[in-house]
């Protein structure tokens, strides 16, 4: 990140690229979880109490927050990261 801000990236560019690579990783963890739980239901039925083992509503908001929780998560350490000066970082490196 260094780097690409020292050639002249802006911080906003930074963190949308990181938001974006994150977003992905986000997106192929949510699409193997719901798979996973629509095959896995039948397993653990007996432990659902007042929902269905395939509810779309349930399975759709735990979705939004396992998404809103992992944004958060590789946001805020990517703007931490933006904010450091690029040639105190490629001094270090």
């Amino acid at each position: 990140m260094g780097i690409r801000m020292a050639l002249g990236a802006s911080a906003g560019e930074i963190r949308a690229m990181i938001l974006v690579q994150s977003g992905r990783l986000v997106i192929l963890g949510l699409a193997a979880g719901t798979l996973g739980s629509v095959f896995l239901t039948r397993l653990l039925s007996a432990q659902l109490y007042g929902v269905s083992p395939g509810d779309p509503r349930t399975l759709a908001a735990v979705a939004a927050l396992l998404a809103a929780a992992a944004l958060l998560a590789s946001y805020l350490p990517a703007r931490k990261a933006t904010r450091v000066d690029p040639m105190l970082a490629l001094r270090e490196e």
